[in-house]
């Protein structure tokens, strides 16, 4: 696929995605939502890939929906079925669901689906002067992407509730006191210390993390019975392969590592069942 609004491109096994319209400061619409999705998927499917930063192009992140001519039309959606909203979810693809994992690098302005689609990133980091709302409710809109659901897990009910019904500005710096974002840092430090994070990942068995990554996820929505139950049976299963082997004989050899399993062709049984 040949991007228009957004680049890609793969640094030290971590695939950089910027969104690229910075003279809409990336305004986000459905070119850049069908993107996303394409360069999720690949980075995905390239074992060569072992994590992904996210970033925006310019000064700004994302500043929302592109508000243009045609956005009553994006908004005024007819109301679908749940059945019809699976198959349309079918279709898109989310940081949450692949099997690497995903840091936003919120460079600049963040604002409605500019900061609800971070949140389903395993990770945020953001400028310090970063201006960031969820500010549907100032366009007689509410949050998407389960930002409800979410956000309270992530910052607290309190706080949720403050930024969802309000629609206010916060700053980077508040952000991260909030919990809203890992770690506030200079503009100009953001991307290198993504990049820095990132790397990390790269020295972990990567059917290890898609695992982790993936009941993580699962946890949010579940009881800790039912994920400690699915948890036990993917530990017994991993303490059986190759890479179990090799992280142990590494240790003891005080070597680095050669993982041998593949996240596209490894993953055990079982590990998308719902809890």
């Amino acid at each position: 696929m040949a991007y228009e609004v957004i680049l890609f491109e793969v640094v030290d096994q971590v695939a950089k995605i910027t969104l690229n319209r910075p003279e809409r400061l990336n305004a986000w619409n459905p070119q850049m939502r069908d993107e996303m999705t394409h360069a999720l998927r690949a980075a995905n499917a390239d074992d060569a890939i072992r994590a992904v930063v996210i970033t925006g192009a310019g000064r700004g992140f994302c500043a929302g929906a592109d508000l243009g001519p045609s956005a009553e039309k994006t908004f005024a959606r007819a109301v679908l079925t749940d059945a019809e909203l699976e198959e349309r979810e079918s279709q898109l693809t989310r940081p949450n669901q692949i099997d690497k994992p995903v840091i936003a690098a919120i460079n600049g302005a963040a604002v409605g689906v500019g900061i609800t689609f971070p949140l389903l990133c395993d990770i945020r980091l953001v400028a310090e002067d970063a201006k960031i709302g969820f500010s549907f409710g100032r366009r007689g809109m509410i949050g998407e992407l389960g930002s409800h659901f979410l956000l309270p897990r992530i910052v607290g009910f309190s706080v949720a509730s403050d930024l969802l019904l309000s629609g206010r500005m916060i700053s980077g710096t508040e952000a991260a006191d909030f919990g809203l974002a890992h770690k506030a840092l200079p503009r100009e430090q953001l991307l290198d210390a993504a990049m820095a994070m990132a790397k990390e990942y790269v020295n972990v068995a990567p059917v290890s993390v898609a695992i982790s990554k993936r009941l993580l996820w699962d946890g949010m929505g579940t009881t800790l019975q039912a994920l400690r139950n699915k948890e036990s049976r993917l530990f017994a299963w991993a303490g059986s392969q190759p890479d179990s082997k090799e992280g142990i004989r590494s240790f003891l050899e005080k070597r680095k590592p050669a993982w041998k399993m593949s996240v596209a062709r490894d993953l055990p049984e079982g590990l998308n069942e719902k809890v």
